[in-house]
């Protein structure tokens, strides 16, 4: 990919009055003449170094001070040294402090990561564009602060896009190569979720379809920001009728926006999700046990897509099929599909059952696929890098730690709060079994989580 707009030239006195409009407008300034615009690569994670969030850095200490084990306290330990995205999840996570529970800002993050650019070596930063106006219509636990009405998208885009496009665009961190995860679930749910009122209302009124396109419009125009829409997961979308139908809204979505699917680096699948990168002993899906091929076991319901790799092979397969560059990038969240531990298969189940077989044979342990709330048993998996191989056709950009492990998915009970968060029947672990207990809020430090996420990571944390 090419460099995406033109360098601004023009006299000193010019400049100074752009510089004062686009200012007034939320705009980048004007470049003075002669500065070399970044570069728009195809991958902005190869040949970067990753940022690591300080703030995430110290919620693992806490956890690592209060365990007792060494062995597990060094694993913990070890974490703090990968990076994680950021989540800017409501409108006072842009600019941080006392109303974001003290967290850093955006400006500040971005501050640290220009401080710990190594010279000739680019850095990347990732950070979650997460406050769509009736976010997750069909998952109270993690329902956001700007209602589905026309004065909630005014809101999301003066107060929310546009704040974090202004300080996207600051000349100062031209060189922070920049990457944006845009509205998990806010599209998927638009494709399956329309028997629920919430989601029928998202769809039909058309506003959360105007969020994400202004979304892209306004980050896509600063040159070091790289653009992923997430695309839910294989577990959720890997069924042939769920595949092509969402494909087909995503583009019609980005086509929409002012550069068309240029807009679009590429997609993240599995974010905050448990779905295994590889299920290495299912690997046909047509392979009949016992009563029938394994797909149609009760666990995969017919959905020929077991693993993540899989899924974005097939994805992007589609996304080309439909128009979409062949540079279109893959990113695979594998901050909690590892499902290593006690429970996890050594070897191919020799059961005659296919039910049995499956369950003898899955890496992902649990009970029933579509769990997805502070699921029991999960634990970290591969460490975030760019350009994985070992993926042929899956066209990976990288594995990223999009969901800080150790934060909480959801709360199964009321938990007060001014953040929009509601309780969910699928994090309460009496109405959902295999939801652990005692979770916080979304987004919240939840320390048992974390303890059995590094107990069980695959592979091993070092």
């Amino acid at each position: 990919m090419t460099y995406r707009g033109k360098r601004r030239r023009g006299p000193a006195a010019l400049l100074a009055v752009a510089t004062v409009a686009a200012t007034l407008l939320g705009a980048a300034a004007p470049r003075p003449a002669g500065h070399r615009p970044p570069v728009h690569v195809d991958n902005p994670f190869a040949g970067a170094s990753f940022y690591v969030n300080p703030d995430y850095a110290r919620l693992v200490e806490g956890s690592a001070a209060r365990t007792a084990d060494p062995a597990l306290r060094a694993r913990m330990r070890a974490v703090k040294r990968h990076p994680t995205a950021v989540w800017l999840d409501r409108i006072a996570a842009v600019r941080g402090g006392s109303a974001n529970g003290g967290r850093k800002g955006l400006a500040h993050h971005l501050d640290l990561a220009l401080a710990r650019k190594k010279p000739g070596r680019p850095v990347v930063a990732t950070f979650v564009v997460y406050d769509l106006p009736g976010r997750d219509c069909a998952a109270q636990a993690s329902s956001g602060e700007l209602p589905l009405t026309e004065e909630g998208l005014e809101r999301y885009r003066t107060e929310y896009i546009d704040a974090i496009a202004e300080v996207l665009a600051r000349p100062k961190y031209r060189e922070i190569r920049i990457a944006t995860v845009i509205e998990p679930d806010g599209l998927p749910n638009l494709v399956t979720n329309l028997n629920d009122p919430e989601c029928a209302a998202a769809e039909s009124s058309g506003i959360q379809v105007a969020a994400v396109r202004y979304a892209l419009d306004r980050l896509h125009a600063v040159p070091n920001v790289y653009t992923y829409l997430d695309f839910a997961h294989s577990g959720w979308l890997g069924w042939d009728s769920n595949l092509a139908p969402a494909v087909r809204l995503y583009t019609d979505v980005v086509r929409g926006t002012a550069a068309g699917l240029a807009s679009v680096d590429g997609l993240v699948t599995n974010v905050s999700n448990y779905t295994p990168l590889a299920e290495p002993f299912l690997t046909d899906p047509d392979r009949v046990v016992g009563e029938g091929p394994v797909r149609s076991s009760a666990f995969y319901g017919w959905n020929p897509h077991f693993d993540e790799a899989d899924f974005t092979r097939s994805v992007h397969r589609e996304l080309v099929a439909q128009g979409w560059p062949a540079s279109t990038g893959m990113v695979v969240d594998t901050s909690r599909n590892g499902w290593g531990g006690p429970a996890r298969p050594a070897a191919e189940s020799t059961s005659a059952s296919l039910d049995t077989y499956v369950n003898e044979s899955k890496a992902d342990r649990r009970v029933r696929r579509a769990l997805w709330c502070n699921v029991a048993g999960a634990g970290l998996g591969e460490p975030p890098r760019a350009a994985p191989d070992g993926y042929p056709d899956s066209h990976l950009d990288a594995f990223l730690w999009v969901k800080p492990p150790g934060e909480s998915d959801g709360a199964g009970e009321d938990i007060p709060n001014g953040e929009g968060k509601r309780p969910d029947p699928m994090c309460d672990p009496v109405a959902t079994p295999g939801a652990l207990p005692g979770a916080p809020l979304a987004g919240h430090w939840f320390h048992e989580q974390f303890r059995m996420l590094v107990a069980h990571a695959h592979p091993p944390v070092s």
